[in-house]
């Protein structure tokens, strides 16, 4: 990242540079010089970018620089799936909106709504999971009539998670005027109808990582018999070489909470973080763990969503991801901030075939079959005939040629802009 500029060149106020580098953050990620520059000139951006690339401080910079603290409270929503990753957030954010002037507050579900409320009321940046805002919003406890700034944080999670009719209630109770920021690990699916609806003309980044940036991730897929499993993964915690924190994945909280009981049982000691959790007690476990007080962390995907522990070794597939993208987000819980990671897959043979073609989407074939198992061919899917596609339009609509043109940033290595989006 040499050739990046620096947070001063970007325009990040000297106060707040001061700040970041109290916390040894001295030059910006690709990611942030990217987003940077539009976003503090009041622009919509819709950016993609890997796990651990530097997304936060992408929005959280545009918005303290363009906040003041005489403006109207809250000036600034941040909407994350996760209550892990709104503390995070707020986690991340509070030293440098000090800095600012500014106050900031985080609502999610699990504790108790007034004293959130209270907190919410004084709050410049209002970090929330959609549900416990529109709680606030039904209560006439927070109004959102003078954001200015209203950031989606990992969008696709959100739509996974359900989400949509709470953040579409949350857009509609914001002003039309206001800037919006999309922060997603992906751009497919239901993205683009969300960007559609939320943004207008917003400048669109896709961030793809370029060797050095992102530690190095090393995948092993380790066949096991059904009823070997827990030995299997008990082994793999005693002995496997220079293991730090280690995050198990389960598929469910109950299946969570009882492999946690049963690694105990056998010595290992373990916390766990799923739903079921009251909320006190999920902040607990994931302390513990973050200290190293605990070194093993069960967790459902969900719950694991909003963790970002730069100390995180290894991550253990106990349970097989049900999609690709999970396999994705479950994976990128390590190898972050240019450290070394090893994801570890325990594969039964009635899981073998979907696994390898899991393994196939994400090009680890090789490492598939160096375990000694088959790699199988791709599904082959059959569908109607349908008819011929329509011609292509002569023209665009007269909107999608709206988009004013603009000088483009400079783009660090192995990024790009991909175009601005049309506005709806």
């Amino acid at each position: 990242m040499t050739d990046a500029p620096s947070f001063a060149a970007l325009g990040v106020s000297a106060p707040v540079v001061r700040a970041l580098s109290r916390r040894g953050i001295t030059s910006p990620f690709p990611i942030q010089a990217m987003v940077v520059p539009d976003a503090l000139a009041g622009m919509d951006v819709l950016a993609k970018s890997p796990t651990g690339s530097g997304k936060t401080l992408a929005f959280a910079l545009p918005i303290l620089e363009r906040l003041r603290p005489e403006d109207g409270i809250p000036g600034a929503v941040i909407l994350a799936p996760t209550r892990e990753l709104t503390s995070q957030i707020l986690e991340e954010m509070t030293p440098l909106a000090q800095a600012a002037g500014l106050n900031m507050a985080a609502v999610y579900g699990g504790i108790r709504i007034d004293k959130q409320a209270a907190a919410a009321a004084r709050a410049h940046v209002l970090v929330a999971t959609p549900g416990r805002l529109i709680d606030l919003l039904d209560r006439r406890a927070v109004r959102l009539g003078r954001v200015r700034v209203l950031v989606l944080d990992e969008a696709d999670r959100m739509l996974d998670m359900g989400f949509r009719p709470q953040t579409d209630r949350i857009v509609a109770a914001a002003p039309e005027d206001r800037q919006t920021m999309l922060f997603s690990a992906t751009l497919d699916g239901d993205i683009p109808d969300l960007a559609r609806a939320y943004t207008r003309g917003a400048a669109r980044y896709q961030h793809d990582a370029v060797e050095g940036e992102q530690g190095e991730m090393t995948h092993r897929f380790t066949p096991v018999a059904p009823g070997a499993k827990l030995d299997t993964l008990v082994d793999l915690l005693t002995t496997e070489p220079e293991r730090g924190l280690t995050l198990v994945f389960s598929r469910t909280k109950r299946g969570a909470e009882r492999l946690r009981e049963r690694l105990d049982g056998r010595g290992v000691a373990a916390t766990a973080l799923h739903g079921d959790m009251a909320q006190s007690a999920r902040t607990r476990s994931l302390a513990r763990f973050a200290r190293g007080e605990v070194d093993v962390l069960v967790a459902t995907d969900v719950a694991a969503r909003g963790i970002d522990l730069d100390g995180v070794t290894h991550v253990v597939h106990f349970d097989a991801p049900e999609t690709r993208e999970d396999f994705v987000h479950r994976s990128g819980r390590t190898a972050r901030a240019g450290r070394e990671g090893t994801c570890i897959t325990l594969v039964t043979p009635d899981q073998e075939a979907d696994l390898s073609r899991l393994a196939s989407a994400c090009g680890l074939e090789d490492e598939f079959r160096a375990a000694g198992m088959q790699v199988a061919q791709a599904k082959v899917l059959y569908a109607s005939p349908t008819k011929p596609a329509a011609a292509p339009a002569a023209a665009a609509p007269a909107g999608d040629a709206a988009v004013p043109e603009r000088k483009a940033n400079r783009v660090p290595r192995g990024s790009r802009r991909v175009s601005e989006t049309p506005a709806p």
